[in-house]
């Protein structure tokens, strides 16, 4: 079952913006909360913000804060990632999937590899 498919992504120059979407194809699963993450190459792979169902978010990583938000629209069970001022380190795979917490509202701790999408690429070009 595919529960989440993420879009957006793309080359784009530094200092570029990009605003990624995951659709989430089971309300359920989108009630529980969605979490963005990012692996770059070579790298492990990090959390970006989290959203609640009621629109609560997770603070950002200092990496991301200020150029990241994080938004949604439950009608269309969408998860939105706006990325402005794109920098080259922001070039990696970004996956949504659910948001898994040790704490009410706390950062996203875990995943569940099962849950992945496929990532969108997003490509930061000089």
């Amino acid at each position: 079952q595919v529960l989440v498919v993420e879009s957006g992504g793309g080359v784009v120059q530094a200092g570029g913006s990009l605003r990624l979407s995951c659709v989430v194809s089971d309300q359920s699963f989108r009630k529980k909360g969605i979490a963005w993450y990012r692996q770059a190459p070579g790298k492990e792979r990090e959390p970006v913000p989290a959203i609640g169902w009621s629109g609560e978010t997770t603070s950002y990583r200092d990496s991301v804060k200020g150029r990241f938000s994080i938004s949604s629209d439950n009608a269309k069970n969408t998860v939105f990632l706006q990325i402005s001022s794109l920098k080259f380190e922001d070039t990696a795979i970004y996956h949504c999937t659910r948001w898994y917490s040790d704490s009410p509202g706390g950062p996203p701790a875990r995943y569940e590899p099962s849950q992945w999408g496929q990532g969108t690429q997003v490509t930061v070009s000089s």
